[in-house]
């Protein structure tokens, strides 16, 4: 649905030894996104009402999230400012969720 490709350029690594790990982010953030809209991302168009499509923004959506996670591998980082999950994750999804 996303290729590991296009992540692995989002995150301006060029070796394959964290590979599967980038594609665990993948299939995590894919998971995420499916879990906060309340729908299941489908390859096709139109869609069902509980279906939404892989759309730029949804794309987007996942691209940051996986971007945070692989530079924050821990639950918590030490020594910086708290901050949430990227807002920007939020609100590129916000038009997408059933409420």
């Amino acid at each position: 649905m996303i290729e590991l490709s296009l992540v692995k350029t989002h995150l301006r690594v060029d070796h394959i030894e964290e590979d599967v790990l980038i594609q665990g982010y993948i299939d995590a953030a894919l998971a995420h996104v499916e879990q906060h809209c309340d729908r299941v991302l489908v390859d096709a168009d139109p869609v069902l009402p509980e279906q939404m499509t892989l759309t730029k923004d949804i794309r987007q959506a996942v691209l940051l999230l996986v971007g945070h996670w692989y530079a924050n591998r821990e639950a918590v980082v030490i020594g910086t400012i708290t901050s949430e999950v990227p807002l920007a994750v939020d609100r590129l999804l916000w038009y997408r969720k059933r409420f």
